[in-house]
Protein backbone atom coordinates (compact mmCIF):
# COMPACT_ATOMS: atom_id res chain seq x y z
CA UNK A 1 0.00 0.00 0.00
CA UNK A 2 1.15 3.25 -0.57
CA UNK A 3 2.04 6.19 1.39
CA UNK A 4 0.08 9.28 0.67
CA UNK A 5 2.22 12.03 0.92
CA UNK A 6 2.29 15.04 3.45
CA UNK A 7 2.05 18.71 2.91
CA UNK A 8 5.33 20.71 3.10
CA UNK A 9 6.48 24.03 3.09
CA UNK A 10 8.53 25.54 0.20
CA UNK A 11 9.88 28.40 -1.51
CA UNK A 12 9.53 29.62 -4.78
CA UNK A 13 12.78 30.25 -6.51
CA UNK A 14 11.53 31.09 -10.38
CA UNK A 15 8.12 30.63 -12.16
CA UNK A 16 8.43 30.07 -15.61
CA UNK A 17 4.54 30.28 -16.75
CA UNK A 18 2.48 27.86 -15.08
CA UNK A 19 5.31 25.76 -13.63
CA UNK A 20 7.06 27.23 -10.58
CA UNK A 21 10.67 25.91 -9.67
CA UNK A 22 10.11 25.77 -5.70
CA UNK A 23 13.03 24.92 -2.75
CA UNK A 24 12.49 22.48 -0.49
CA UNK A 25 13.82 22.31 2.92
CA UNK A 26 16.51 20.40 2.28
CA UNK A 27 17.89 22.14 -0.91
CA UNK A 28 15.91 20.29 -3.21
CA UNK A 29 14.55 22.08 -6.48
CA UNK A 30 11.63 20.26 -8.52
CA UNK A 31 9.11 21.26 -10.70
CA UNK A 32 5.78 21.96 -9.23
CA UNK A 33 2.30 22.86 -10.59
CA UNK A 34 -0.55 25.31 -9.33
CA UNK A 35 -3.37 23.74 -8.15
CA UNK A 36 -5.89 25.02 -10.85
CA UNK A 37 -5.88 27.06 -13.68
CA UNK A 38 -4.13 30.00 -12.76
CA UNK A 39 -0.92 30.56 -10.66
CA UNK A 40 -0.20 33.09 -8.30
CA UNK A 41 2.38 32.50 -6.66
CA UNK A 42 6.00 34.51 -7.38
CA UNK A 43 9.74 34.31 -6.35
CA UNK A 44 10.39 34.77 -2.85
CA UNK A 45 6.99 33.31 -2.19
CA UNK A 46 6.55 30.78 1.17
CA UNK A 47 4.09 27.61 -0.48
CA UNK A 48 2.49 24.51 0.75
CA UNK A 49 3.20 21.90 -1.79
CA UNK A 50 2.23 18.25 -2.19
CA UNK A 51 4.85 15.88 -3.82
CA UNK A 52 3.43 13.61 -6.52
CA UNK A 53 2.28 9.71 -5.22
CA UNK A 54 5.05 7.46 -5.65
CA UNK A 55 5.87 6.16 -9.33
CA UNK A 56 4.19 9.21 -10.61
CA UNK A 57 6.85 11.14 -11.05
CA UNK A 58 9.13 14.32 -9.32
CA UNK A 59 6.77 17.10 -9.88
CA UNK A 60 4.48 18.14 -7.02
CA UNK A 61 1.08 20.48 -7.12
CA UNK A 62 1.40 23.80 -4.76
CA UNK A 63 -1.59 23.29 -2.69
CA UNK A 64 -1.64 27.13 -1.13
CA UNK A 65 0.61 30.51 -0.90
CA UNK A 66 1.51 31.25 2.69
CA UNK A 67 0.88 34.73 3.90
CA UNK A 68 3.32 37.60 2.30
CA UNK A 69 5.52 40.60 4.25
CA UNK A 70 5.34 42.07 0.73
CA UNK A 71 4.32 42.38 -2.94
CA UNK A 72 6.58 44.43 -5.40
CA UNK A 73 4.94 44.78 -8.71
CA UNK A 74 3.88 47.27 -11.18
CA UNK A 75 0.82 48.11 -13.29
CA UNK A 76 -0.14 49.26 -16.22
CA UNK A 77 -3.28 49.98 -17.80
CA UNK A 78 -3.64 46.39 -19.12
CA UNK A 79 -1.94 44.12 -17.08
CA UNK A 80 0.17 43.62 -13.14
CA UNK A 81 3.19 42.18 -13.70
CA UNK A 82 4.50 40.71 -10.08
CA UNK A 83 8.18 40.76 -9.23
CA UNK A 84 9.26 39.32 -5.97
CA UNK A 85 7.50 38.78 -2.29
CA UNK A 86 8.83 38.67 1.26
CA UNK A 87 12.00 41.43 0.05
CA UNK A 88 14.11 43.16 2.39
CA UNK A 89 15.00 45.30 -0.08
CA UNK A 90 14.84 46.66 -3.89
CA UNK A 91 18.19 47.51 -5.41
CA UNK A 92 18.30 50.10 -7.91
CA UNK A 93 21.21 49.72 -10.31
CA UNK A 94 21.72 52.35 -12.82
CA UNK A 95 24.92 53.01 -14.54
CA UNK A 96 26.99 56.78 -14.99
CA UNK A 97 27.08 55.75 -18.97
CA UNK A 98 24.70 55.21 -20.35
CA UNK A 99 22.41 57.81 -19.10
CA UNK A 100 20.21 56.80 -16.69
CA UNK A 101 16.10 57.77 -16.56
CA UNK A 102 15.68 59.99 -13.72
CA UNK A 103 11.46 58.97 -14.12
CA UNK A 104 12.02 54.75 -14.03
CA UNK A 105 14.61 55.15 -11.11
CA UNK A 106 11.46 57.87 -9.71
CA UNK A 107 8.78 55.18 -10.47
CA UNK A 108 11.16 52.00 -8.99
CA UNK A 109 11.39 54.09 -5.98
CA UNK A 110 7.20 55.15 -5.37
CA UNK A 111 6.91 51.57 -5.35
CA UNK A 112 9.01 50.31 -2.88
CA UNK A 113 8.09 52.77 -0.81
CA UNK A 114 4.63 52.18 -1.61
CA UNK A 115 5.62 48.04 -0.22
CA UNK A 116 7.28 49.54 2.25
CA UNK A 117 10.57 47.89 1.28
CA UNK A 118 13.54 49.70 1.62
CA UNK A 119 15.04 50.81 -1.73
CA UNK A 120 19.08 50.95 -2.04
CA UNK A 121 20.62 52.86 -5.15
CA UNK A 122 24.18 51.67 -7.00
CA UNK A 123 25.29 53.87 -9.05
CA UNK A 124 28.18 51.49 -11.31
CA UNK A 125 30.67 52.45 -13.55
CA UNK A 126 32.42 54.94 -11.08
CA UNK A 127 35.59 54.21 -13.06
CA UNK A 128 34.21 56.83 -15.68
CA UNK A 129 35.25 59.81 -13.92
CA UNK A 130 33.14 62.27 -15.82
CA UNK A 131 29.96 60.66 -16.29
CA UNK A 132 30.28 59.52 -12.79
CA UNK A 133 30.78 62.56 -11.33
CA UNK A 134 27.89 64.15 -13.49
CA UNK A 135 25.00 61.78 -12.60
CA UNK A 136 26.49 61.47 -9.03
CA UNK A 137 25.67 65.36 -8.79
CA UNK A 138 22.10 64.36 -10.35
CA UNK A 139 21.59 61.94 -7.27
CA UNK A 140 21.95 64.78 -4.51
CA UNK A 141 18.36 65.54 -4.42
CA UNK A 142 17.64 61.34 -3.60
CA UNK A 143 21.00 61.78 -1.07
CA UNK A 144 18.74 64.45 0.88
CA UNK A 145 15.79 62.52 0.93
CA UNK A 146 17.50 59.51 3.14
CA UNK A 147 18.30 56.80 0.76
CA UNK A 148 21.01 54.74 0.99
CA UNK A 149 23.38 55.25 -2.51
CA UNK A 150 26.32 53.72 -3.17
CA UNK A 151 29.36 53.63 -5.84
CA UNK A 152 29.97 51.03 -7.36
CA UNK A 153 32.47 49.83 -10.36
CA UNK A 154 32.37 45.85 -10.84
CA UNK A 155 35.60 46.26 -13.19
CA UNK A 156 38.06 48.17 -10.94
CA UNK A 157 36.99 48.76 -7.16
CA UNK A 158 37.14 45.73 -5.39
CA UNK A 159 35.98 48.26 -2.16
CA UNK A 160 33.47 49.25 -3.70
CA UNK A 161 31.94 45.63 -4.49
CA UNK A 162 32.65 44.78 -1.05
CA UNK A 163 30.52 48.06 0.68
CA UNK A 164 27.69 46.75 -1.43
CA UNK A 165 28.37 42.74 -0.62
CA UNK A 166 27.88 44.10 3.00
CA UNK A 167 24.48 46.35 2.44
CA UNK A 168 23.30 43.09 1.00
CA UNK A 169 24.58 40.73 3.94
CA UNK A 170 21.34 38.80 5.53
CA UNK A 171 18.89 40.57 3.70
CA UNK A 172 16.60 39.18 0.31
CA UNK A 173 16.79 41.69 -2.36
CA UNK A 174 15.57 42.64 -5.48
CA UNK A 175 17.61 43.39 -8.27
CA UNK A 176 16.31 45.93 -11.23
CA UNK A 177 18.93 47.72 -13.79
CA UNK A 178 18.03 48.78 -16.97
CA UNK A 179 19.97 47.90 -20.20
CA UNK A 180 23.41 48.49 -19.85
CA UNK A 181 23.58 48.96 -15.75
CA UNK A 182 25.48 46.16 -15.39
CA UNK A 183 23.35 43.86 -13.74
CA UNK A 184 24.01 40.85 -15.14
CA UNK A 185 28.03 41.45 -14.47
CA UNK A 186 26.46 42.17 -10.65
CA UNK A 187 24.60 38.68 -10.27
CA UNK A 188 27.69 36.82 -12.05
CA UNK A 189 30.51 38.59 -9.55
CA UNK A 190 28.25 37.80 -6.60
CA UNK A 191 27.10 34.58 -7.49
CA UNK A 192 29.62 32.98 -9.79
CA UNK A 193 27.71 30.80 -12.78
CA UNK A 194 23.81 31.83 -11.49
CA UNK A 195 22.57 33.26 -14.93
CA UNK A 196 23.85 30.08 -16.75
CA UNK A 197 22.40 27.70 -14.44
CA UNK A 198 19.32 29.79 -14.70
CA UNK A 199 19.67 29.15 -18.67
CA UNK A 200 19.52 25.50 -17.77
CA UNK A 201 16.71 25.54 -16.10
CA UNK A 202 14.86 27.07 -18.50
CA UNK A 203 16.02 24.66 -21.09
CA UNK A 204 14.61 21.85 -18.89
CA UNK A 205 11.27 23.47 -18.77
CA UNK A 206 11.40 24.25 -22.48
CA UNK A 207 10.40 27.58 -21.62
CA UNK A 208 11.43 29.01 -24.97
CA UNK A 209 12.44 31.98 -22.82
CA UNK A 210 15.83 33.58 -22.87
CA UNK A 211 17.13 33.96 -19.23
CA UNK A 212 16.73 37.75 -18.83
CA UNK A 213 12.98 37.49 -19.09
CA UNK A 214 12.79 35.27 -16.20
CA UNK A 215 13.04 36.03 -12.41
CA UNK A 216 15.45 33.51 -10.69
CA UNK A 217 16.25 33.32 -6.96
CA UNK A 218 20.41 32.75 -5.82
CA UNK A 219 21.97 32.38 -2.38
CA UNK A 220 24.64 34.38 -1.94
CA UNK A 221 25.74 32.91 1.02
CA UNK A 222 23.51 30.30 3.40
CA UNK A 223 25.30 29.88 7.09
CA UNK A 224 23.19 28.14 10.07
CA UNK A 225 24.49 30.79 12.33
CA UNK A 226 23.66 33.91 10.65
CA UNK A 227 20.79 35.07 8.21
CA UNK A 228 20.92 33.89 4.45
CA UNK A 229 22.20 36.27 1.93
CA UNK A 230 19.89 35.93 -1.27
CA UNK A 231 19.63 38.39 -4.53
CA UNK A 232 16.60 37.90 -7.23
CA UNK A 233 17.07 38.66 -10.65
CA UNK A 234 14.19 40.52 -12.59
CA UNK A 235 14.02 42.29 -15.66
CA UNK A 236 11.80 44.52 -16.58
CA UNK A 237 12.43 48.16 -15.62
CA UNK A 238 11.90 49.38 -18.71
CA UNK A 239 8.49 49.81 -18.57
CA UNK A 240 7.31 50.69 -14.75
CA UNK A 241 3.65 51.39 -14.62
CA UNK A 242 2.55 52.74 -11.33
CA UNK A 243 -1.31 52.09 -11.81
CA UNK A 244 -1.83 50.94 -8.80
CA UNK A 245 -0.80 53.86 -6.51
CA UNK A 246 -3.86 56.35 -6.11
CA UNK A 247 -2.82 59.78 -7.42
CA UNK A 248 -4.39 61.36 -3.85
CA UNK A 249 -1.77 59.65 -1.91
CA UNK A 250 1.91 59.81 -4.71
CA UNK A 251 3.20 62.64 -2.51
CA UNK A 252 3.03 60.32 0.37
CA UNK A 253 5.42 58.15 -1.65
CA UNK A 254 7.83 60.79 -2.34
CA UNK A 255 10.30 61.76 0.44
CA UNK A 256 10.87 64.60 -0.40
CA UNK A 257 7.00 65.95 -1.17
CA UNK A 258 6.11 64.30 2.36
CA UNK A 259 7.93 65.92 4.46
CA UNK A 260 6.20 69.59 3.27
CA UNK A 261 2.67 67.95 3.44
CA UNK A 262 1.96 69.38 7.33
CA UNK A 263 2.75 72.68 6.20
CA UNK A 264 -0.36 72.37 3.31
CA UNK A 265 -3.26 74.73 3.41
CA UNK A 266 -6.13 72.08 2.47
CA UNK A 267 -5.74 68.78 3.68
CA UNK A 268 -6.59 67.34 0.05
CA UNK A 269 -4.16 69.57 -1.58
CA UNK A 270 -2.92 67.83 -4.70
CA UNK A 271 0.30 70.08 -4.59
CA UNK A 272 -0.73 71.43 -8.21
CA UNK A 273 -2.11 74.69 -7.97
CA UNK A 274 -3.87 75.25 -4.54
CA UNK A 275 -2.67 78.38 -2.80
CA UNK A 276 -1.03 77.72 0.46
CA UNK A 277 0.54 74.21 -0.45
CA UNK A 278 3.58 73.78 1.29
CA UNK A 279 5.03 71.24 -1.44
CA UNK A 280 5.00 74.06 -4.33
CA UNK A 281 6.41 76.94 -1.87
CA UNK A 282 9.49 74.42 -0.63
CA UNK A 283 10.60 73.73 -4.80
CA UNK A 284 11.29 77.91 -4.63
CA UNK A 285 12.09 78.72 -0.67
CA UNK A 286 13.63 75.90 1.19
CA UNK A 287 16.64 74.39 2.47
CA UNK A 288 18.65 73.59 0.12
CA UNK A 289 18.37 69.99 2.08
CA UNK A 290 15.01 70.06 1.78
CA UNK A 291 14.02 71.88 -1.29
CA UNK A 292 12.45 70.22 -3.84
CA UNK A 293 13.38 70.09 -7.54
CA UNK A 294 11.96 71.55 -10.21
CA UNK A 295 13.28 68.05 -11.91
CA UNK A 296 11.60 66.08 -9.01
CA UNK A 297 8.31 68.15 -9.40
CA UNK A 298 7.60 67.33 -13.09
CA UNK A 299 7.75 64.13 -12.63
CA UNK A 300 5.39 64.63 -9.69
CA UNK A 301 3.24 66.25 -12.30
CA UNK A 302 3.12 64.38 -15.02
CA UNK A 303 2.84 60.83 -12.75
CA UNK A 304 -0.46 62.58 -11.24
CA UNK A 305 -2.15 63.26 -14.29
CA UNK A 306 -1.08 59.44 -15.85
CA UNK A 307 -3.23 57.80 -12.48
CA UNK A 308 -5.57 60.58 -12.22
CA UNK A 309 -7.17 59.12 -16.06
CA UNK A 310 -8.10 55.71 -17.13
CA UNK A 311 -9.03 52.87 -15.83
CA UNK A 312 -8.14 51.41 -12.27
CA UNK A 313 -8.22 48.76 -10.89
Amino acid sequence: MSTRPTLAEGLVVSVHGRHCVVETADGTRRICHPRGKKSTAVVGDRVAWLPALPGQGEEGTIEKLLPRRNLFYRQDEIRTKSFAANLDQVLILIAAEPEFSEVQLSRALIAAEAERITPLIVLNKSDLAEPFHRAWGWLAPYRAMGYNILPLSLKQDEASVAALSAALAGKTTLVLGPSGSGKSTLINRLVPGALAATGEISQALNSGKHTTTTTSWYWVEQDVDKPATALIDSPGFQEFGLHHVDARHLADFMPDFKRHIAQCKFYNCTHLHEPGCGVRAAIETGADEERISARRYKIYGDLFEELSQGPRY
